[in-house]
């Protein structure tokens, strides 16, 4: 592959590994209600380039490696730790974007991208109501925070916000 052709590659898959984070649930959940602090949107975008290097520098990862890595990120950066089934998910198609940039495959990574940008949704969370909002004995609850998931297709949410 020529150096033009390499850097070709690599522009696209920093930018498919962007629209693969930047469509994932949980971390859209803590980027919206601040969960990295003040400085949460500056990690989120630094998380791109950190994922994309840690590829770069271990060719052949293993799924659980690359689970570990974006679980141990979301927890050290985000102050989440992340339970909704979603990491192997993420991983797996970082994995198959990584092999297909090792290929030389810019094709398959915009189709990616392109997949994943149609499909993204916009995630909100609601927290529940706490015991004393629904008239439970708060020792009857865990003290864990818990919040409601709902996605929302963003051109339906895009449409609804330009009404």
């Amino acid at each position: 592959m020529m150096a033009g052709a390499a850097e070709d590659v690599r522009t696209l898959f920093g930018a498919a590994i962007r629209a693969a984070l930047e469509a994932w649930p949980a971390l859209q959940i803590a980027v919206e209600n601040g969960f990295g602090g003040v400085h949460t949107q500056e990690k989120a975008e630094w998380l791109g380039g950190a994922v994309e290097d840690y590829f770069i520098a271990n060719v052949d990862l293993a799924l659980e490696e690359i689970e570990d890595f974006l679980g141990e990120l979301m927890t050290t950066e985000f102050d989440t730790v992340v339970e909704d089934g979603s990491l192997p998910q993420v991983s797996q198609e970082l994995q198959t974007m990584f092999q297909h940039f090792q290929k030389g495959d810019g094709a398959a990574l915009q189709e990616m991208t392109s997949n994943i940008n149609q499909k993204k949704c916009k995630v909100t969370a609601t927290p529940l109501k706490t015991a004393k909002e629904t008239g439970v004995d708060e020792e009857d609850v865990d003290s864990v925070e818990e919040m409601e998931v709902k996605e929302v297709p963003v051109r339906a949410w895009a449409e609804v916000s330009q009404m």
